[in-house]
């Protein structure tokens, strides 16, 4: 700059500075503010070039912008855009250069060396005259910080237009526009991070949108039944959305159920159920209320969505529609239990129905084994120990066994776990009670009570297990005479008077052939009597079956289970009993025990 000292000069210079500048803060973009600085180095301050060295995020530096006039004869600073120094270059040579305050002149005699990889171009200009002459190997460079003491990059500035070394007057112009450079720099890269956040944000936002439409119409529009549950809260638990196929699964409205929980649908027999189903990937088949005040079987699936910042945010449940599969299954177990002809059990239930009401422990004072010897263990069933769902249709399921439902018996044995296999100790409350069956004694009410308290009550020891044999006499020539068939019609109307003169509770059960047994828990001896005599008066009266009369009479036997007793033992003294009656009363008996026995298999 000519005639620095002149004030009119430098007032000019002020007011390009300013010019400069504003044009600086102009730019938008980080480029075009690069851009920026060079042009406003070389027409506000002087010089015939300009170059910004940029830090990259690697701390390297590379040439991001440079700028020359078109009438330089330089050889054309262009050339360097895009080449990149060292970090550790760049430091040696700022650290060897002349400090002018924030400005580093390195002289064309010295620096240049400790930084071969730094790119740099050298004028054509004439060479200096005298001492404070311009050298075309001499550099300038203004260092810019950002307000963190980060350096930002490197502004270098070549051949002032005056021929001469910068001034005092220009050092300060140069150390002014470095300064605003940074700024400017720095807010340009604030605005570039900004918009690409900008740009990332709305391509997330997006992509969640997407997401959440896609999870949407999954949820509405999903052919089994989908409900979204609070996890925390005052809320929690309750139902916070549903889908159509969950309202039209329980005949209710959205409204309705968006006002409830699962815990006020559920079957109470399937509450505890319920409450044990684990939050997360948790898995449970129950009832729930449907509006017609019947109950859906459904299988329930939970999974937890999540919130990477804030946790578990609530629980999605997939409600499915079992109903059909759990009518087959009652069915099947209901045909495995059940006699297919009569409707009776079987002797397969029956045998269960005693094992559970026997342990193999001999209660203090009662009766042991035949003979006096050691008692066989109870039977017991290789699918474990049943519940009779009293309102089921189709009988008991052994899947679900001691899980629901009242049990008319008592409760499993001492050791002997569920159906499942778990144990005692894994099962809900109260299953694993037992008391005792003992033989009831002979001195009527108010004997010594030998069980143990069952669900708040003791069995006084009058009263037992009545095991009542009844074997049909006259069957077999029912059946030689007038066929199968009618031997069938016959069965079933004998079934059928068996079990409307047993008390409630009572089991009647068909062994095999023409042999039935009756169980009767808490009864005493007189009563079992009484029993039997109901048991003979319903069944001796002729009955109709295809349009002919026919009648049959019975034999009873009555026996006692307890504790103690194995399950053959048990049918085997009935059994006896049974058979001297027959022989008291004159009856024929059929065959040796070995064709009853074949007679039971059929």
């Amino acid at each position: 700059m000519e005639a620095e000292s002149e004030p009119y000069v430098r007032l000019a210079t002020l007011r390009t500075l300013h010019r400069v500048v504003a044009d600086l803060n102009a730019a938008r973009s980080l480029a075009g503010t690069l851009q920026a600085v060079v042009e406003g180095a070389v027409h506000g301050l002087g010089f015939d070039a300009a170059a910004v060295s940029l830090v990259r995020p690697d701390g390297d530096l590379v040439v991001a912008a440079v700028w020359e006039l078109e009438e330089s004869t330089m050889g054309g600073p262009s050339v360097l855009l895009g080449q990149v120094g060292s970090r550790e270059s760049w430091d040696r040579l700022l650290g060897v250069s002349d400090h002018w305050g924030t400005l580093r002149f390195l002289p064309y005699d010295r620096g240049w060396a400790v930084a071969s990889d730094i790119p740099r171009w050298i004028g054509d200009g004439p060479m200096p005259v005298y001492a404070n002459d311009w050298h075309p190997a001499d550099g300038l460079l203004a260092p810019m910080y950002s307000a963190g003491g980060d350096l930002l990059g490197v502004l270098s500035v070549d051949r002032p237009r005056s021929g001469k070394r910068p001034g005092a007057w220009t050092r300060e112009a140069l150390e002014m526009f470095s300064l605003q450079a940074s700024i400017a720099i720095g807010n340009a890269r604030l605005r570039a991070e900004m918009q690409r956040a900008l740009a990332r944000l709305e391509k997330e936002q997006q992509a969640l949108r997407a997401s959440e439409e896609s999870f949407r119409q999954a949820f509405e529009y999903a052919p089994s039944g989908m409900a979204i549950t609070e996890l925390h809260g005052a809320g929690r638990g309750q139902l916070t959305r549903v889908n159509d196929a969950l309202c039209r699964l329980l005949g209710r409205p959205r409204a309705v159920l968006r006002q409830q929980s699962f815990a006020d649908l559920v079957h109470p027999d399937d509450r505890a159920l319920l409450e044990r189903t684990s939050a997360e990937s948790g898995r449970a088949e129950l009832r729930l209320s449907r509006r017609d005040g019947g109950y859906q079987w459904v299988c329930l699936r939970n999974s937890i969505v999540a919130d990477a910042a804030e946790g578990p945010s609530f629980l999605l449940t997939h409600v499915e529609d079992i109903e059909d599969r759990k009518r087959h299954e009652l069915q099947l177990a209901h045909r495995a239990s059940h006699d297919a002809l009569t409707g009776l059990p079987n002797g397969a239930e029956l045998k269960a129905r005693l094992a559970r009401r026997l342990c193999a422990e001999v209660p203090s004072g009662a009766p042991v084994g035949a003979a006096g010897g050691p008692v066989e263990p109870a039977y017991q069933p290789a699918y474990g120990y049943r519940t009779d769902y009293p309102a089921d249709p189709y009988g008991a399921h052994p899947a679900y066994d001691g899980l629901e439902g009242a049990d008319p018996y008592g409760g499993a044995g001492h050791d002997y776990g569920s159906a499942d296999g778990r144990p005692l100790a894994d099962l809900p409350p109260g299953y694993g009670e037992h008391v005792h069956a003992v033989v009831p004694d002979d001195h009527g009410p108010g004997g010594e009570a030998w069980s143990a308290p069952f669900r708040g009550a003791a069995v006084p020891a009058d009263k037992g297990l009545a095991v009542i044999f009844c074997d049909l006499d006259g069957f077999k020539s029912i059946n030689d005479r007038f066929g199968h068939n009618a031997g069938d019609s016959v069965l079933v109307e004998v079934a059928r008077r068996l079990s409307g003169a047993v008390r409630d509770g009572d089991t009647v059960a068909r062994l095999g052939g023409d042999e039935f047994v009756v169980l009767a828990d808490g009864i005493g001896r007189e009563e079992a009597k009484d029993l039997a005599h109901r048991l003979r008066n319903a069944i001796i009266p002729p009955m109709r079956i295809d349009g002919r009369g026919m009648r049959v009479g019975v034999s009873l036997g009555i026996g006692w289970a307890g504790c103690g007793m194995s399950i053959e033992e048990v049918l085997h003294t009935a059994d006896e009993r049974m058979y001297d009656e027959k022989r008291a009363r004159g009856g024929a008996v059929r065959g040796a025990r070995g064709e009853r026995s074949h007679r039971r298999a059929g």
